[in-house]
């Protein structure tokens, strides 16, 4: 089973709906991790509003510091899904995983009514979806 760790600025949307959505779509062939450079501290509500809406119910959901994760388990890869923990200097990764980045649009950052704020965590969730389904092969 090869171990998948989603990096973000604040691991309260992006990095929380890849964690879930993988390890709901891998039926056990991967298991998603997911943290944050400087965690927020919280979830964001749209983001488990958007997974239950696809019938993803996701497990121990919480930000968290990417420290975490510096003394292991190991990974396999490691995807930053926002642009700015892409550009900070990460821990150095036990095992030296792969790594890629995949620059998704913010949806936390959007503002507006609560309709457009809820389209831009969908939007998120499905550039996410897309990506994580070509990294499964489906």
């Amino acid at each position: 089973m090869k171990k998948v760790l989603f990096l973000c600025t604040g691991n309260s949307a992006r990095s929380i709906l890849a964690e879930a959505y993988l390890n709901h779509a891998a039926r056990g062939r991967f298991t998603a991790y997911s943290a944050g450079s400087r965690p927020a501290g919280k979830v964001n509500p749209l983001a488990i509003e958007v997974l239950n809406a696809r019938g993803i119910r996701p497990r121990q959901t919480r930000s968290k510091s990417w420290d975490e994760f510096a003394g292991g388990p190991t990974m396999d890869l490691i995807i930053t899904v926002c642009d700015s923990a892409a550009a900070e200097a990460c821990p150095v990764w036990p095992g030296r995983p792969a790594t890629e980045h995949w620059s998704i649009a913010d949806p936390a950052a959007v503002q507006g009514s609560d309709t457009v704020k809820r389209q831009a965590f969908e939007a998120a969730f499905d550039d996410l979806k897309r990506r994580i389904d070509r990294l499964l092969g489906a």
